[in-house]
């Protein structure tokens, strides 16, 4: 379970969206590193979050297409 600390950022770390999705760490990384997660993967440099707002959306039952749509912090334009 992500930290106090955690559920203020704006991005989780790839081990924080495999811990929510349920999915091995490795996985993840795997899925992130391939675009292949749920949920766009911003890239820091080599170091790789995902948008806290994008993963709620997806993990309330949202298609991630309108995410991208209204853009990166998942917010109507």
């Amino acid at each position: 379970m992500p930290s106090s600390a955690a559920t203020e950022r704006g991005t989780l770390t790839i081990d924080e969206v495999a811990v929510a999705l349920g999915i091995d760490r490795g996985t993840a990384y795997r899925l992130a590193k391939t675009d292949r997660l749920p949920v766009p993967v911003i890239r820091l440099g080599r170091r790789m979050v995902v948008g806290r707002v994008a993963l709620d959306r997806v993990l309330a039952g949202k298609h991630v297409s309108s995410l991208i749509a209204a853009g990166s912090d998942g917010r109507a334009a």
